[in-house]
């Protein structure tokens, strides 16, 4: 058997994999970039890509999913490649699992297992700990079988990737007491998503104007909030403390971040940074993750933010929108922003075609290059459009018993002018359809 990937990385050898995907009904530009994204997967895990094995089928087989020749096929390529483990591009039914690495004699993933491991090296938080945990162990669940047949040639701890992480202290727990661990994680998550609405309530009492950052990975969410803190952060000094972790990879964050930004000259609101989408991406994280991504069902604006150097930028925009359906965030309003439009900017020069301006804002759109002061100057103008439609001038006599109400209304930045009289304050507020109606009975005829 050749060694598990722990004693791999223990010796300081990086693990080489070899990709593998079954076409089935698909169309060949679907599957390549099936396979492109497979790609990026791997190398998020650290793992080299050693070789790429395709096929198509009418059906998967129900045995191996790819069919006794292909199996000898990748068997024979293990040593050629110096290949460690096998990684499918779909998901493989427990039975299939244990087929195939009893076939070949070495580890075997597929996309879910791999998406799974990559959230398990990624979260840092106690909140994304317990959700990677509770998805692991619901994985896990079904191919427990399949996990106890390869007890004894791991030995315990030895940390197979399939394993690794959360799910390695589970291996030899058997159904009934990884059932029991995962209402264990629940009542935690619970718990959790309790303090988690505790905090979300306090930020929508404020007054403040919410935003979110959604869209695919590495579309460059995180750099456009760590660029906003650094030019509009509210404590210029502690600047660095509040930025979120910004890498070139899939999923490089995991965790919700909510900052205040204060543009001078426009109105501050609260930017919220959210995991990235992906195609495919896993029912078990997205159900497990469900708490954090609701942060956008909150949002007052969705900031949509694309690739627009990405070839399949349109294909990423239909993956995000059909999640923010699956979570209950489809009607929320978005702009739509476009980053990275300075390398299609750089690529229209070179080939002598007609160069696009940057930044530029049409309506609910707006191109960008996160990385630019003068693109996040435009990017914030549009917010402050959106945010303000639909407002008006009001007039509001408040009660000094609802200092409140007035403190909410300075701290969202809308308030024009406020004068204190016998009878109550008088302010002059700028006031959404919403405030309208929220503050009704305040509101000067």
């Amino acid at each position: 058997m050749k060694n598990t990937i722990h004693q791999i990385i223990q010796e300081t050898i990086k693990p080489r994999a070899i990709l593998v995907g079954l076409n089935v009904n698909r169309s060949d530009l679907e599957f390549e970039r099936s396979m492109n994204e497979l790609k990026e997967l791997t190398k998020a895990l650290d793992l080299e890509v050693a070789a790429v094995v395709t096929q198509s089928l009418s059906s998967p087989d129900n045995s191996t999913y790819i069919g006794s020749g292909k199996v000898e096929e990748i068997k024979d390529s293990l040593d050629i490649f110096d290949a460690d483990i096998i990684i499918f591009n779909d998901s493989l039914s427990p039975m299939q699992l244990r087929n195939l690495e009893k076939a070949l004699d070495t580890e075997v993933m597929d996309r879910t297992g791999l998406i799974l491991q990559i959230f398990a090296s990624r979260a840092k938080t106690r909140e994304a700990r317990l959700q990677v945990e509770y998805a692991q162990l619901q994985y896990m669940l079904p191919r427990l079988a399949h996990m106890r047949t390869s007890l004894s040639r791991q030995g315990g701890g030895s940390g197979r990737l399939s394993n690794k992480g959360s799910g390695e202290k589970q291996l030899e727990l058997d159904r009934r007491r990884i059932e029991h661990r995962m209402a264990e994680l629940r009542r935690e998550l619970e718990n959790v998503e309790k303090e988690r609405d505790t905090q979300r309530s306090r930020r929508l009492n404020s007054g403040v104007p919410r935003v979110s950052l959604v869209g695919y990975t590495n579309a460059g969410k995180s750099t456009i909030l760590n660029n906003m803190i650094r030019n509009y952060g509210s404590d210029g000094q502690d600047a660095d403390e509040k930025l979120v972790l910004e890498k070139d990879m899939l999923f490089a964050t995991l965790d919700t971040s909510v900052r205040r930004i204060n543009a001078p000259g426009h109105r501050p609101f609260l930017l919220a940074d959210t995991v990235g989408f992906i195609s495919e991406l896993p029912h078990s994280l997205v159900k497990a993750f469900r708490s954090t991504l609701e942060e956008a069902k909150y949002a007052d604006i969705l900031l949509q933010v694309i690739d627009f150097s990405d070839p399949e930028y349109r294909y990423h925009m239909d993956v995000t929108r059909d999640t923010l359906t699956e979570i209950g965030a489809g009607d929320i309003p978005v702009i739509y922003v476009f980053n990275k439009s300075d390398l299609v900017q750089k690529e229209q020069e070179e080939n002598s075609q007609l160069v696009m301006d940057v930044p530029r804002s049409m309506d609910d759109r707006v191109y960008i290059c996160a990385k630019a002061e003068d693109s996040l100057e435009e990017l914030i103008s549009v917010i402050e459009r959106k945010l303000s439609e639909g407002a008006s001038e009001c007039e509001l006599l408040l009660p000094y018993s609802e200092g409140g109400i007035l403190n909410a209304l300075t701290q969202g930045g809308n308030v024009l002018s406020s004068e204190y009289l016998p009878e109550g304050i008088k302010t002059v507020a700028r006031l959404t359809p919403a405030d309208r109606m929220k503050y009704a009975k305040y509101i000067s005829d």
